[in-house]
């Protein structure tokens, strides 16, 4: 069994939020889909000591190939905001709880768009007078406000357990 650590992964957010870590693929922002919020999420995940699931009904991984980041390979969940998601929450990973009062550092906040897609993922680094502040990426923000960095139109606000 695994236990969460949740320093090393908000250490992870603070040393890359600002200028992604070379050794995994970059996903830069294209019109309004795609970015890399999810990618650095999963890579903080990663950093905290949850593994990589390679098979099964929820996969979640990453795999750097010797040729080059143009030629890595992730599973779904692990670059897109809305998979990830539920992969958290069908692994069993985290769940979801509904006060910002119930998270910690290391702990996720999800945005989800009027069409009820989850479109963006973003991990808790410190608090401010208990608001979450969080790092992220597309666009790269270290330790804002969690309810400044992206028009939304509901929150999901996920708790790891491990």
């Amino acid at each position: 069994m695994y236990k969460y650590n949740r320093q090393n992964a908000v250490n992870y957010a603070l040393t890359y939020a600002l200028k992604p870590n070379p050794y995994y693929r970059y996903f830069p922002l294209i019109g309004n889909s795609s970015g890399d919020c999810s990618n650095f999420i999963s890579q903080c995940l990663y950093s905290g000591n949850i593994p990589m699931i390679y098979n099964g009904n929820s996969p979640w991984w990453y795999t750097r190939n010797s040729r080059g980041r143009s030629y890595d390979t992730w599973s779904v969940s692990w670059a897109v905001a809305n998979s990830l998601y539920w992969h958290i929450k069908i692994s069993s990973i985290g769940y979801e709880v509904f006060e910002t009062s119930d998270l910690s550092i290391g702990d996720l906040i999800f945005f989800q768009d009027i069409k009820n897609v989850i479109f963006h993922s973003m991990i808790i680094t410190n608090f401010s007078n208990s608001l979450p502040l969080v790092c992220q990426h597309t666009f790269e923000a270290k330790n804002v406000p969690y309810n400044k960095s992206w028009d939304y139109y509901k929150a999901h606000f996920i708790k790891i357990k491990f």
